[in-house]
């Protein structure tokens, strides 16, 4: 995200136009900022009247796009007359390829809102409803209430904290034309490598970028700052990242090795990928485990390596998976890959399982076929659902509203999980699954 320029409309026709719309003091004005990467505060000739449009040239991911802030829109407190506001933003609103409906989440819906939506599904414009002002995993599910206005994609966001931004910009701009895609045609995969000291991560990273970038050493500790390159394979831009070995918190003494650890799980955070390296020769620990959480808890497809597989005692595959899937419960769709990153056997494997997890990660059902999903769903098992949406991808999650007051029961969770995994093409990548009672209570 980032401001090129201030712009005049007129000049501006080549770009996709994306307007801000929503009522006073919902944090337009904020977002604007975030997205253009300005710091200026948008403020209004007079106090109480919508103020002029500010126009901005932005970019998110190599796509360049044009940012309007519409202002506060005040009805007439008497009136209230849809065409009022209409006028008041028409020009912005005709020339939009998308709309963000910002509204606040800590709030009630208002009748001021619903005029507003009523207003903006007439002009039959994509809008992206953002729930502003959700800065706290717990706040999550006071956005649902929202879907009530009628709108698909419905995004919860804080634009203080620059929470959900990026998700919300990459769903707004991913029909627009990328600079950097038609320069280089190509998809950027990135790569967290991620395990105990000493398991082979640097290895591995040299193994599979056929550089001799990481320093490996047989003490256990070496690398300090992630390091990353990029290879392509097959068209495809794979950037992997070496992080730090991650050792137990009572383990790290030094403060250098509890910064990389800091940065270990940021890294971890980032990417789109992880590859989780467990080291053959001894075995999964419980530290494996608390490391492959950290994967887990930031919602990133998980490909397990059990490296030095030529070095193992025991080597039975089956067996080994079996053990992984013990002491790892909760990564039940990540694969298990057998490599020896040393001398580089089964090593290659790794490009289409990173492949498929991030495609299965970003993996968006249309309407259609998730309305087809769920009949078929009806005839197998009783949920008592009354519908089920997909919200957002990164990790793939759908919300479900359903009759009772009670939350979906944890085995049903995980059989729609389960369900929505295998024929709905999510393998590979953890699914989350949020519940609203038909009572408005919601999980």
């Amino acid at each position: 995200m980032g401001e090129k320029a201030r712009m005049d409309p007129q000049t501006a026709n080549s770009l996709p136009v994306v307007v801000i719309v929503g009522r006073p003091n919902v944090g337009k004005s904020t977002l604007f900022n975030l997205i253009t990467g300005s710091r200026r505060a948008i403020v209004g000739d007079e106090p109480g009247i919508t103020r002029d449009r500010i126009h901005a040239e932005a970019e998110h991911r190599g796509r360049r796009f044009e940012i309007i802030d519409t202002g506060g829109i005040i009805p007439n407190d008497e009136e209230m007359i849809p065409s009022q506001i209409l006028k008041q933003a028409r020009v912005a609103l005709e020339s939009a390829a998308q709309i963000i409906y910002l509204i606040d989440g800590r709030t009630e819906i208002t009748g001021a809102d619903r005029d507003l939506a009523r207003m903006l599904h007439a002009l039959g414009k994509p809008v992206a409803l953002a729930v502003n002002k959700i800065d706290a995993p717990s706040r999550e599910n006071m956005a649902a209430e929202f879907y009530s206005l009628g709108f698909e994609h419905l995004f919860p966001v804080s634009a203080e904290h620059r929470i959900g931004v990026e998700e919300m910009l990459d769903h707004l701009t991913a029909q627009f034309p990328s600079a950097e895609a038609e320069e280089s045609k190509q998809t950027r995969i990135r790569v967290a490598i991620i395990g105990r000291p000493n398991a082979g991560k640097s290895t591995l990273l040299n193994t599979l970028t056929g550089k001799e970038r990481s320093i490996v050493t047989p003490e256990a500790g070496t690398t300090r700052d992630a390091v990353d390159e990029t290879t392509v394979r097959d068209g495809i831009e794979y950037v992997f990242v070496d992080t730090a070995g991650i050792r137990r918190k009572g383990k790290t003494k030094l403060m250098a090795e509890k910064l990389s650890v800091v940065m270990a799980r940021r890294h971890i955070r980032m990417a789109d990928v992880v590859l989780l390296i467990v080291d053959a020769t001894e075995g999964v620990v419980g530290l494996d485990a608390t490391i492959a959480g950290y994967a887990h808890e930031a919602g990133c497809p998980v490909i397990i390596c059990i490296n030095k597989w030529d070095l193992a005692a025991e080597r039975h595959k089956p067996q080994q998976v079996q053990k992984v899937r013990d002491a790892m419960k909760y990564l039940e769709y990540a694969p298990v890959a057998f490599l020896s990153a040393k001398s580089g056997a089964g090593a290659e494997q790794l490009f289409g399982l990173i492949r498929r997890g991030w495609e299965a990660a970003n993996h968006r059902v249309t309407t259609g076929e998730l309305n087809r999903f769920f009949e078929r769903l009806g005839k197998e098992r009783d949920l008592k659902i009354r519908y089920l949406t997909q919200a957002s991808v990164r990790p793939p999650t759908f919300v479900v509203f359903k009759d009772g007051m009670r939350p979906l029961h944890f085995s049903d969770e995980r059989f729609l999980v389960n369900q929505i995994r295998e024929k709905l093409g999510f393998k590979g990548t953890p699914i989350v699954v949020k519940s609203r009672a038909k009572s408005g209570k919601k999980r």
